[in-house]
């Protein structure tokens, strides 16, 4: 027996594993090549770019073929992916004739045979076709953020101009894709929310009306904290993409070390401004510069069926963050960035500095901290719960976060309209006590809804309060 489990250990030691990798990613438009010799017309974007044209060509083709195969056994819904033994093909038509394909290669498990050999296992069931899937959507609508759609491209200067827009935007952000660690949240694209008191939730609404009325250019404002959303005036769809950028993109590349309260050194002020920790995450990085360039990027929201193009402007202080949305054809300048980092900046660092307040007091008399979130899914409100169980990094502001934290799973599932409720136990072992976690929801025929979650147990003050329209 102990020779067995010797030889079975060394077996285990000498495995292999490799996770899922991206072969090839590339989109076409069968209408641009339809006759013999003109194949290479049908290719937009392909990556890898090294790949030869005779093995795009036929690439693209076996695809369209699928695709037409497909179509005579379900017209309306054809293809979505292909599994063979080594890979997986997922496709996404996300406008009329432009087909988006993405090729993956299936996990594999490397092993030793006795005489030495590698042997290798390709785990076919390990790809879930909904996760991919929607990852693949995920790159049109990221595109279509920044971009528009295909048919603006091919609007705004054809064929040759939406080539340039995908190799533009298409190399850098394959690059970001991290499909081994995709999973289930992948398919919904829920969005976080920070648990907040109501006092507090409503001086940050009080916070953006301010804004907004003194920068009557901006249009649409959202509020992030700890890159958590606590509020925002964008339809649902577009935030969510919005916020993937955010989090995944850009608050990652402006990476600070955390500042919680106010006994950190602040930035050099203004001249004529008071002292605080406000800058700009896009846009002019240093505003004492007078050829400093007021370049911020642009990206497109659908409003009323119809793309609007914003400026986006992010402007950060401590751990809040808030995003003003401009309209495209205003011409932003120096001056216009002064004055809103006069107005935005002081402001933003005391309500930065409040909230991380409210958030230690919770911590003091609770140790642990809601963390919700709320996803669109059909008909159904999902509401999902993580429980953060804190610990004490300084005697100070700062906390870190035990390993005793746990996903508490799905919480409810409310109904799109109408009235719901649910209730929660959660026991905390390490504490020796039971807590139980209050839902409510409200939902509307205005297209609107308020979910509130707040905790029931003695001494707790926690709560979180959220309202947002559907798409």
């Amino acid at each position: 027996m102990a020779a067995a489990a010797a030889g079975t250990g060394t077996w285990a030691a000498q495995e292999k594993q490799f996770p899922p990798a991206l072969l090839s990613f590339f989109i076409y438009n069968p209408r641009f090549g339809p006759r013999e010799g003109e194949e290479e017309n049908k290719i937009l974007f392909y990556h890898p770019n090294e790949v030869e044209k005779n093995e795009k060509i036929r690439n693209v083709g076996l695809c369209e073929a699928i695709v037409q195969f497909t179509r005579t056994f379900s017209p309306s819904k054809p293809a979505k992916s292909l599994h063979t033994q080594k890979n997986r093909q997922f496709f996404n038509e996300p406008e009329e004739n432009f087909w988006m394909v993405m090729v993956v290669r299936n996990p594999i498990i490397e092993k030793q045979s006795k005489d030495g050999k590698a042997v290798v296992e390709y785990q076919e069931e390990e790809l879930l076709d909904k996760v991919y899937s929607s990852v693949l959507q995920q790159c049109y609508s990221m595109y279509k953020l920044f971009n528009g759609t295909f048919l603006k491209a091919m609007e705004d200067g054809g064929v040759k101009l939406l080539k340039e827009r995908l190799e533009k935007f298409f190399h850098r952000y394959l690059q970001t894709l991290h499909l081994q660690s995709c999973d289930l949240l992948d398919i919904f694209g829920g969005i976080s929310f920070f648990p907040l008191d109501k006092m507090t939730y409503l001086k940050i609404q009080s916070f953006i009306n301010r804004m907004e009325e003194s920068l009557s250019v901006v249009k649409y404002t959202a509020f992030l904290y700890n890159d958590q959303l606590i509020w925002s005036g964008l339809e649902q769809d577009d935030m969510r993409i919005l916020y993937k950028y955010l989090t995944t993109s850009l608050f990652p590349r402006h990476i600070e070390p955390e500042l919680a309260g106010r006994d950190s050194p602040v930035r050099a002020e203004m001249p004529g401004n008071l002292q605080h920790y406000g800058r700009f995450l896009t846009g002019p990085l240093n505003l004492n510069d007078p050829e400093a360039k007021c370049r911020f990027p642009k990206i497109f929201v659908n409003t009323d069926d119809t793309y609007e193009e914003l400026h986006l402007i992010v402007y950060k202080a401590m751990s809040a963050a808030v995003c003003f949305m401009i309209d495209a054809s205003t011409q932003l300048t120096l001056d216009f960035c002064r004055r809103l980092d006069s107005i935005v900046g002081p402001q933003l660092t005391v309500l930065a500095s409040d909230i991380c307040e409210q958030f230690n007091i919770n911590k003091r008399i609770s140790g642990f901290v809601l963390c919700f979130t709320f996803t669109l899914v059909d008909q159904l409100l999902v509401v999902r719960l993580r429980c953060l169980v804190l610990k004490r990094v300084d005697s100070v502001n700062h906390c870190g976060i035990s390993s005793k934290s746990r996903e508490l799973g799905l919480l409810c599932m409310c109904p799109r309209k109408g009235k719901g409720r649910s209730r929660l136990d959660v026991h905390f072992t390490s504490q020796k006590r039971l807590v139980q976690l209050d839902v409510a929801f409200i939902g509307d025929s205005a297209k609107s809804y308020t979910v509130s979650c707040s905790c029931m147990a003695r001494h707790c003050t926690q709560s979180t309060h959220h309202s947002q329209h559907w798409t």
